[in-house]
């Protein structure tokens, strides 16, 4: 179906196993280990996805039983569904960060995917639940047809074609006569099918697989994608914009000139005259007069396009990489991406209640939801200044401190940003308030600076130190921690009239600080870094992360039970005061930068290419 995706995919999971590199962030290097998919957690994640929606991987593959009902299938085992012709997406647990290659459903509960590695999943709830299969390969396989429930055919890599007549318990292997690779499959009836791959390779089967029968294509270019509107008429794309159209069963394949020398990736028609066509480059064509003549549409995108499916002649949806999804209801003379969030990283996050909070992130980004989370809100922030923490002290006041000094207010629960003058051009990493009026922002050069009129006026503070200084968490008016890099712990008992440096054998950079009172703390940092104290800094134990991974956030609700957060979408967990913390699969690879939760269930990480994730059980499933 999507040949160009093999290579690629067999990138995209190499690399995903690297397990070492060196990493470089505002003068702190420190060798970290890459956890893959966080090996010891074990069972599926106890966070869900909401934003960026629909998601940020390549999407390979869509189906839509009608057209309000879809499933859409991609990389990093994302599968995303919707019940309202993709208005709104809903992440669904997939038990597997394999990329998934294609999904077809047969009605709207019953759905089969299949991806790398033979991974086989099915649902008969609409994905409410997927269970895995036994393929019997290991071979990628590339595209999945089902004719009704029971019956059903996937292929793959070195020819692999796999055929099941009682929906998927058992996949039986059928010799099509090659080795090449097969990417795309598609029968009008259980016993008539054809498949098409590289090389130019058509296969026909009218015996339900049993046996295969090679037909001329025409070309040695892949073919990707193959559809068959009925048992006679057949229409096959792939590389170059190649398009070949049979209309007696395959005898006679005739090419149909694009006019586009772009690789097509997918084909579908809802009758023997109407199709479309999608491919690289964001390329979509369309026909009404069985490929006769084939006319650009306009998809407003550059991205590659995989996949496209339409339930009616005007009613269809295109997907691609980067998550890419497009909807059309005027037959594509219009094409409307559909998304919700933003791909700017994100490095900070608060909430005031369980449902109000705010996000901040890189090009002075701030998100804001009332419905804890439900729906992210863009905010005019008024700068383009990457902004790096947000406080609040009420559900309608916050402060936002970035880069170049920035700091931003709010008194109206975000829907107005003041800018205030802090008399400094440093970046501010980190924002603490205790009360309307009383707070402290720390950033580069070891700059500290302090407000007691709500931000009016900000004071520079002597910290001491030149290192960069990260984040800071007060207890009360006076007692605050700040800590920053090359191991940088200041503690101030005084408002920050002085500060006093509590650690110093530790050269790692510290991220994170979250006091539950004036002795009780935790600091996280590179390399695994996870520093207690229960004497308020007098001294600092090291606790055993079992990772080296980077960690940037770190939050506890009462004494015992916290949360930290970091590289390639590490959550870890505490219920004994850091005694263990127990890894947690957050369903994301992404960089993490900042969690806080409300109590001890309730919470919500950010991270790189706006990811946002919320639990409401502590991040258990």
């Amino acid at each position: 179906m999507i040949a160009y995706l093999s290579t690629l995919r067999s990138r995209w999971f190499i690399a995903a196993g690297v397990t070492a590199f060196l990493l470089s962030v505002g003068g702190c290097s420190d060798e970290v280990t890459c956890p893959g998919i966080h090996p010891g957690c074990e069972g599926p994640p106890g966070w869900s996805l909401q934003s960026p929606l629909p998601g940020i991987d390549t999407i390979s593959s869509i189906c839509f039983t009608d057209a309000d009902t879809g499933t859409a299938v991609g990389g990093k085992g994302r599968i995303i569904r919707t019940i309202d012709g993709g208005e709104t997406w809903v992440s669904q647990t997939s038990g597997t960060t394999y990329h998934l290659n294609a999904v077809v459903f047969t009605d709207a509960d019953t759905g089969t995917v299949v991806g790398i590695g033979g991974m086989i999943l099915r649902t008969t709830d609409g994905g409410e639940t997927w269970v895995s299969q036994t393929s019997g390969t290991t071979y990628h396989l590339n595209d999945v047809d089902f004719t009704d429930a029971d019956t059903g055919t996937a292929v793959g890599e070195m020819g692999t074609i796999l055929r099941t007549v009682d929906g998927g318990e058992t996949w039986v292997s059928r010799t099509g006569g090659t080795t090449g690779d097969i990417n795309g499959v598609d029968f009008t009836d259980a016993n008539t099918g054809t498949v098409v791959g590289t090389g130019g390779t058509i296969l026909r089967t009218i015996d339900g697989g049993e046996t295969w029968v090679s037909q001329i294509s025409g070309t040695n270019y892949p073919l990707h994608g193959v559809v068959f509107p009925d048992a006679e008429t057949g229409t096959a794309v792939g590389s170059s914009g190649v398009i070949f159209r049979t209309e007696d069963g395959g005898e006679t394949w005739i090419y149909q000139p694009s006019g586009t020398a772009r690789s097509l990736q997918a084909i579908v028609f809802t009758d023997a005259n109407t199709g479309t066509a999608v491919g690289d480059g964001g390329t979509i064509l369309r026909t009404n007069d069985g490929g006769q003549t084939w006319i650009s549409q306009t998809s407003g995108v550059t991205n590659w396009l995989t996949d496209v499916a339409l339930t009616d002649d005007d009613t269809g949806t295109a997907v691609g990489t980067s998550g890419m999804i497009l909807r059309t209801v005027d037959g594509g003379d219009t094409w409307i991406r559909q998304a919700r969030g933003t791909l700017y990283k994100l490095n900070g996050v608060a909430f005031a209640d369980a449902d109000t909070g705010t996000a901040v992130g890189v090009g002075g980004t701030i998100l804001r939801t009332n419905n804890g989370g439900d729906t992210w809100t863009s905010r005019t922030s008024g700068t383009k200044a990457g902004l790096n923490d947000v406080c609040f002290t009420d559900a309608h006041t916050a402060i936002v401190v970035g880069q170049s000094g920035t700091i931003l207010r709010t008194m109206d629960g975000g829907e107005t940003w003041v800018r205030q003058s802090s008399g400094t051009a440093h970046q501010l990493n980190g924002v603490a308030f205790t009360n309307a009026n009383t707070g402290t922002a720390v950033g580069d050069r070891g700059t500290i600076l302090r407000t007691d009129d709500g931000g009016e006026t900000w004071t520079s503070q002597t910290s001491g130190t030149t290192h960069r200084l990260e984040d800071v968490a007060f207890i009360d008016v006076n007692t605050a921690t700040a800590v920053g890099d090359r191991g940088t712990i200041l503690r101030t008992m005084d408002g920050g009239r002085t500060w006093v440096s509590q650690f110093r054998w530790l050269t790692s950079c510290l991220n994170g600080v979250s006091f539950t009172d004036a002795n009780t703390g935790t600091v996280v940092g590179a390399g695994g870094t996870i520093l207690r104290t229960s004497n308020g800094g007098g001294s600092w134990v090291r606790q055993m992360s079992r990772t080296r991974i980077w960690l940037n956030g770190v939050t506890f609700t009462d004494a015992n039970t916290g949360t930290a957060v970091g590289e390639q979408g590490t959550i870890l967990r505490t219920t004994d005061g850091g005694e263990t913390w127990r890894c947690q699969i957050s369903g994301t690879m992404e960089w993490l930068n900042g969690v806080i939760f409300t109590d001890a269930n309730t919470g919500t990480a950010v991270g790189a290419r706006g990811t946002i994730l919320r639990t409401t059980t502590g991040g258990v499933d």
